[in-house]
């Protein structure tokens, strides 16, 4: 028993190191190679860096539906979305407030809750198929237009869209981008299927559901690279940069790792992931946009938005593991 939780454990922890360094990598050598090949930095970033920090939630819960996992990656999403506001901005918020410009609460807030409520219609039946999985493709290919489109009209204008199109590497080498892309595109599935196998002998061994895996340990570790990312962003006091980045990690969570997991195989729904879990991801994102509003000027974060936000999360988590341990 020992044995084989300390197996399941080292496989997790190898699963996400591998995984963050393969996404790394491969938004790396994917966004030079593209550059070198004459494709706009707009559509480079807005493709391959804006959501390269969703990489890991994506292939890992594609991996799971792959292996017949459906609940783990459900869970990896949900609770991915729900960790992105409750810890990392509440985190982010407490090392340093963070201010929302007017556009990001007229544009991002808005959209991410469409795609919310167009995912919570699509569960209501607790399942998802691969035609829903294609809609929720579709969305996100139809939003990625709109973003270039957009992005061409006011690059100047948005810090966000001009921070994407600049974070690309410029002086690396085709040959290098050519090895990390590889690097990136091997390593990828094979971190993520080490880590969903290690995700599913813990959740046996502990006599758990895999969605209660998905929603905390996994959810956590796919969730470090907006962590970093927030972090840095926060140093750097580029606030807006944090809040959008998190915003459009969640509405890609949802269009794309949902997505691509329908389109791999029909998904079936644990109840309560629509009924616990579903309802705390909106609790947590309207809770997010009541402590950012502000009646005029620009938005605001503040340290103690930040506490309640980590609080808020904490309780979450601490309502799971004591659901878990009653039902075990």
């Amino acid at each position: 028993m020992l044995s084989q939780l300390l197996i399941a454990t080292a496989q997790l922890a190898a699963g996400f190191v591998l995984l963050i360094w393969a996404a790394d990598r491969l938004v790396a050598g994917s966004s030079a190679l593209a550059r070198q090949f004459g494709i706009s930095p707009l559509v480079i970033g807005i493709t391959l860096v804006g959501f390269g920090t969703s990489a890991p939630e994506m292939v890992v819960s594609a991996i799971a539906s792959l292996k017949g996992n459906p609940s783990l990656a459900i869970g990896n999403a949900l609770g991915s979305n729900i960790a992105n506001i409750g810890l990392i901005l509440g985190v982010t918020a407490i090392i340093y407030p963070l201010s929302i410009q007017r556009s990001t609460m007229q544009r991002e807030f808005p959209a991410l809750l469409v795609v919310m409520v167009i995912t919570a219609l699509m569960m209501a039946n607790f399942a998802f198929s691969r035609t829903e999985g294609l809609v929720l493709l579709s969305c996100l290919a139809a939003l990625i237009i709109f973003m270039i489109f957009y992005g061409r009209r006011h690059l100047n204008e948005d810090p966000q869209l001009a921070h994407l199109a600049a974070d690309i590497p410029v002086q690396m080498k085709t040959s290098t981008a050519i090895i990390w892309t590889l690097a990136g595109v091997v390593v990828l599935p094979v971190a993520a299927h080490i880590l969903v196998t290690g995700a599913v002998s813990l959740a046996t061994l502990a006599g758990v559901s895999e969605a209660i895996i998905g929603l905390t340990v996994v959810a956590l570790g796919t969730s470090l690279p907006e962590l970093a990312a927030a972090a840095a962003s926060a140093l750097k006091k580029e606030d807006d940069l944090a809040i959008g980045n998190i915003l459009g990690s969640n509405i890609f969570n949802l269009l794309g790792v949902l997505g691509i997991s329908a389109m791999i195989a029909p998904l079936a729904i644990e109840p309560d992931l629509v009924k616990r879990d579903l309802v705390v991801m909106f609790a947590i994102t309207a809770l997010l946009a009541l402590l950012a509003w502000r009646r005029a000027g620009i938005g605001k974060i503040t340290r103690i938005g930040g506490i309640i936000l980590l609080v808020f999360f904490l309780a979450y988590q601490g309502i799971i593991i004591r659901s878990a341990l009653f039902v075990h």
